[in-house]
C-alpha cells in the first residue's frame, strides 16, 4: 500500500490501466485528447502489477481498471471519470492540480 501511495502522489494525474481493457483505453484517450499527460501505470506489464491491483481493490476500487486519481486524489474508475466530464468538473479539476492550461 505504501509503495501505492508513492505512485500516486508523484504526478498531478496517475491511470492505472490494463492494455486488454478496452474502458482504460477509452479514458487514457480522453485524458490525452486534453493534451493531459498522465502517468500511465499498465498492471499488466509492470513488475508487481498484481500487488497494486489488490492494494487498489483495498481501496475500494472495483473494478479495479481503469483507476483515476488527479491531484493525490482517487477519483475512481471509468463511469466517475466520465460523469465529471460530462457535468463539466473534470477540466477544472485537471486545471486546479496543475495538468491542463486551457
Amino acid at each position: 500500500m505504501e509503495k501505492l501511495q508513492k505512485m500516486i502522489s508523484e504526478k498531478s494525474v496517475v491511470i492505472f490501466s490494463k492494455n486488454s481493457c478496452c474502458m482504460s483505453h477509452t479514458i487514457k484517450t480522453l485524458f490525452l485528447d486534453f493534451g493531459v499527460n498522465p502517468t500511465i501505470y499498465e498492471l499488466d506489464e509492470i513488475k508487481r502489477g498484481k500487488e497494486i491491483e489488490q492494494a487498489l481493490a483495498q481501496l475500494g476500487c472495483s473494478p479495479t481498471v481503469p483507476v483515476v486519481f488527479i491531484g493525490g486524489q482517487l477519483v475512481g474508475g471509468a463511469n466517475q471519470v466520465m460523469s465529471l466530464h460530462l457535468n463539466r468538473s473534470l477540466v477544472p479539476m485537471l486545471k486546479r492540480v496543475g495538468a491542463l492550461w486551457l
